[in-house]
């Protein structure tokens, strides 16, 4: 049988890419520009405290609510909210002297495992009570406690998730997260906290690490490393976390499918990686002070876009469907987290 195939400008027997390669510029595009208004916006008076991220991510949502994507577009907005966050996580080593992990010591170890041990078991056990389907309460527990939508698109196969319950997991956490980071934003000054404290408490509370970046903006580059430093240490726990929730609660056919390849099956976060290496540049200090400044507002604009990515990607119609009860855990979920949070510091510090 023969395969029809299209032109590729105008050259017969060709299969057409330049529609993908248009959708994924124009994707990309998009998210570039927001970040760029985002900026501009965020010089104006009344917006600084939001920072550029946070804008860029209501910039996105708003664009998606008034005016939809254009048409194939989804690649490059995909690319802009996975790759170009990635990308721009592993530069903002660069801000991380080593040093300052080993100062940190004992207390954020603690205060991590303390956290997901404690917003796992809370949510996995309010979901039951309240009768949630069982796959979106495990989701939405993980996506809070460690890391947000990496750690929901993790453990949803580990577990057999569904692809519409990991999609309305991640809406809830992306829009719940970005509540919580505007409103860390404008507690931040009423809160009572130093800004290195102010930072431990957003990177252990915070459910993506890009909503942890944005929110300890207006606590300065103390506050910025403090909770980078804290909220890597949830993102390293992400390993044994999925490994244990995949084991309680995987199907028989996902635990089949995974012992024929354990090393594809786990959940390991490759970019932290990047993110440590760049720390060790910074501490040995291989670059001049020149280029770690210009590769760190490269990192910043590249989380910007990533941001605006991540607002194009929620639709508030998905947020409705994914239930009350959903939604409660999600909510109770958060505020216990974020009171465990102020306990925590209040122990160990």
């Amino acid at each position: 049988m023969q395969i029809p195939t299209t032109t590729l400008r105008g050259k017969p027997g060709l299969p057409d890419v330049s529609n993908g390669w248009r959708g994924l510029s124009r994707g990309i595009a998009l998210t570039v520009i927001l970040a760029v208004l985002a900026g501009q916006i965020a010089e104006l008076p009344g917006f600084s405290i939001m920072g550029i991220m946070i804008l860029s991510i209501l910039a996105g949502v708003l664009w998606k609510s008034c005016m939809d994507v254009p048409h194939g577009a989804t690649a490059g907005i995909t690319f802009s909210s996975k790759f170009l966050l990635r990308i721009g996580i592993i530069l903002m080593g660069l801000r991380l002297n080593l040093q300052q992990i080993a100062e940190a010591g004992f207390p954020v170890l603690a205060i991590d495992v303390i956290v997901i041990a404690f917003t796992l078991t809370i949510m996995i056990y309010l979901g039951g009570k309240l009768k949630v389907n069982k796959h979106l309460a495990i989701l939405i527990a993980v996506g809070t406690a460690v890391c947000g939508a990496a750690a929901i698109v993790a453990v949803a196969p580990l577990i057999g998730a569904k692809k519409e319950t990991t999609a309305l997991s991640v809406a809830c956490i992306a829009i719940l997260g970005t509540i919580g980071s505007v409103a860390y934003i404008f507690l931040f000054p009423y809160m009572g906290m130093d800004s290195y404290l102010y930072g431990v408490f957003a990177g252990s509370t915070l459910h993506e690490l890009a909503h942890v970046i944005a929110a300890a903006v207006p606590a300065g580059d103390t506050g910025g490393e403090a909770a980078i430093i804290v909220k890597l240490g949830r993102v390293a726990l992400l390993i044994p976390a999925a490994l244990i929730l995949g084991y309680l609660y995987r199907d028989k056919d996902v635990q089949r499918n995974q012992e024929k390849n354990r090393l594809r099956s786990l959940p390991i976060p490759w970019f932290i990686f990047g993110f440590l290496a760049m720390s060790v540049v910074r501490t040995i200090h291989i670059l001049p002070d020149s280029v770690v400044n210009a590769f760190i507002a490269v990192s910043i604009f590249l989380l910007s876009a990533a941001m605006a990515g991540l607002g194009l990607s929620i639709k508030w119609n998905d947020f409705k469907q994914i239930g009350n009860k959903a939604i409660m855990v999600a909510v109770i979920g958060f505020v216990a987290l974020s009171a465990l949070g102020q306990l925590l510091i209040d122990l160990f510090y």
